[in-house]
Formats: structure tokens, C-alpha cells, sequence
């Protein structure tokens, strides 16, 4: 993932960044899955996608994309509409996913989707937002995932 500008050298940023590198690695997995049939383990891991993805969204719906949506309004508002995509997919790991031959096909798409979505995030909003947040706004975005924690293991020094 993105190394290049330094925004990893937040806290904030640096758990998005661990998040996201977790999710990339669990996509890999469901892809492998979806290439063997295993519809069952598909819905497991996007329901372990679900997991790390539901604090994640809430520090950037609630921390921060307010902070950067003056500047960004359409790319802010774009990032949310996909958040909104590609959880009523992963949410579907929780209902008769079994029973439907379309789902595997409609996961494997959400999570490309996700993938995307995630690079531009790395690429684009990580970096501007260290160029433009201020440290108030910093202390916001930290004070969301104070609130909401995280499923990731806390890194040790």
C-alpha cells in the first residue's frame, strides 16, 4: 500500500492504512474461495470483511470525510455512495446467499468495487487530507475512533 507521502506517520491514517491491508488480504482469500466453490467460506470471510470494515467507515463517515468534504464535496460524496454498495453486498454473507447462484458473482463485483475504492482512498484522500486537516480536525477524527474502537490488534513498539 501507499508509503509514499508520509500520512502513515498518523495514528489515524496509519489504522485506515492497517484496515484496509487486512481487507486486501481477506479479498484475496474470497477470491481463491469463489474460484473453488467454497460459497460458505465466501460469506465467512465477508462477514470478517464486515467486521473490519464497520469501524473503519464510521471514523471516516463521522471523522474524516466531514473534514474533507469542503474541499472534495462529489469524491466525498462518491466514496459514501460506495460504502452504501458495497455493504448491502456484505451484508447479504448474513442471509440465503446459499440459495442464490447470483451472490458469489455479486461479491466477487462489490469487492473490486472495494479494491477500487480502497487505492483511491491510499492514493488520493489519505494524502490530501494530511495536506489540508488541521490539527483540531485531526483530534475529531481520533476522537471517532476513541468511540467506535477497532477489530485490529493493537501494534506493539
Amino acid at each position: 500500500m501507499c508509503e509514499y507521502c508520509g500520512c502513515q506517520a498518523l495514528e489515524s491514517i496509519d489504522q485506515l492504512t492497517m484496515e484496509h491491508e487486512t481487507v486486501v488480504n481477506l479479498i484475496s482469500r474470497v477470491r481463491d474461495a469463489h474460484r473453488d466453490g467454497k460459497i460458505a467460506y465466501m460469506a465467512e470471510l465477508a462477514r470478517e470483511i464486515t467486521a473490519v470494515l464497520a469501524p473503519h467507515t464510521q471514523v471516516e463517515e463521522h471523522g474524516l470525510f466531514p473534514a474533507m468534504a469542503a474541499d472534495f464535496p462529489e469524491k466525498i460524496a462518491a466514496l459514501e455512495d460506495e460504502h452504501r454498495r458495497i455493504e448491502a453486498v456484505l451484508a447479504e454473507a448474513d442471509g440465503p446467499f446459499l440459495t442464490d447462484p447470483h451472490w458469489p458473482g455479486r461479491l466477487i463485483e462489490a469487492l473490486d468495487l472495494l479494491r477500487d475504492h480502497i487505492l483511491r482512498e491510499q492514493d488520493g484522500v489519505f494524502p490530501a487530507a494530511l495536506a489540508l486537516l488541521n490539527t483540531e480536525q485531526w483530534e475529531a477524527i481520533e476522537a471517532v475512533r476513541a468511540r467506535v474502537g477497532t477489530c485490529m490488534p493493537q501494534r506493539t513498539a
